[in-house]
C-alpha cells in the first residue's frame, strides 16, 4: 500500500504543475480540471477515478495504476500508457484527446474509445482485442503487427491499417471508412 491514501474525495480545479502533486493511492476519487501538465506521476495508484477536463500532456507515468478509470473531456497528449503498471489495467476515453500517445506492446482487450482524437499515436504490436473505437480520428496513428480482432472501427476515420500486417478478424468497419484498408496500394476507387 503507498504511503498516502484518499478514498471518496474531489479535487476540483488544482494545478499541479503549480502545487505540489501527492504520490498516493487514489479510490473512488474525482479530478475535475486539474493540470498535471509536466507532472510526476510515478509510482502512483489510481482504481474507480474519474478524470474530467484535465490535462496530462507530457506527464511522467512510470508504473502509474489506472484500474477501472474513466477520462472525460481530457488531454493526454504524449502520454506513454506502456510505462503504466500493467497489473488489471483498465480505463476508457470519451472526447479525448490522446494526440501523440503511445500504446506500445499493450494488451488492452474491452477499452472504449468515444469521439477521440488519436492522431499520431502508436499502436504497434498492440493487442486491443474487443475495443470499440467511437467516432475517433486516426490521422497518421501507426498499426503495425496490431491485434484488432473483434474491434468496432465503423464510425471511426482517417486510419491507415495494413490487413496484411494486422489481425483484424471480425473487426468492424463501414463501407465510407474500409478505404483506410486499401490505402498501401494506392488505387483509385470511385
Amino acid at each position: 500500500m503507498k504511503e498516502n491514501y484518499f478514498e471518496g474525495k474531489e479535487f476540483k480545479n488544482i494545478n499541479f504543475s503549480k502545487s505540489k502533486f501527492e504520490i498516493a493511492e487514489y479510490e473512488n476519487c474525482s479530478f475535475i480540471g486539474c493540470n498535471f501538465s509536466k507532472v510526476n506521476l510515478s509510482n502512483s495508484s489510481f482504481t474507480d477515478c474519474k478524470f474530467k477536463n484535465c490535462d496530462f500532456s507530457m506527464v511522467k507515468n512510470a508504473n502509474v495504476a489506472f484500474r477501472k478509470t474513466d477520462f472525460t473531456e481530457c488531454k493526454l497528449l504524449g502520454f506513454h500508457f506502456e510505462n503504466c503498471n500493467e497489473f488489471l489495467l483498465s480505463f476508457s476515453f470519451t472526447n479525448c484527446q490522446l494526440n501523440f500517445s503511445s500504446f506500445h506492446k499493450m494488451k488492452l482487450h474491452n477499452t472504449k474509445f468515444i469521439n477521440c482524437k488519436l492522431q499520431e499515436v502508436d499502436f504497434t504490436e498492440a493487442d486491443f482485442t474487443n475495443s470499440n473505437f467511437e467516432n475517433c480520428d486516426f490521422t497518421d496513428a501507426i498499426f503495425n503487427r496490431s491485434t484488432l480482432d473483434k474491434c468496432d472501427f465503423s464510425t471511426s476515420y482517417n486510419f491507415i491499417i495494413d490487413p496484411e500486417n494486422n489481425k483484424l478478424a471480425k473487426a468492424k468497419f463501414s463501407s465510407a471508412n474500409v478505404l483506410g484498408l486499401l490505402a498501401k496500394y494506392n488505387i483509385e476507387i470511385e
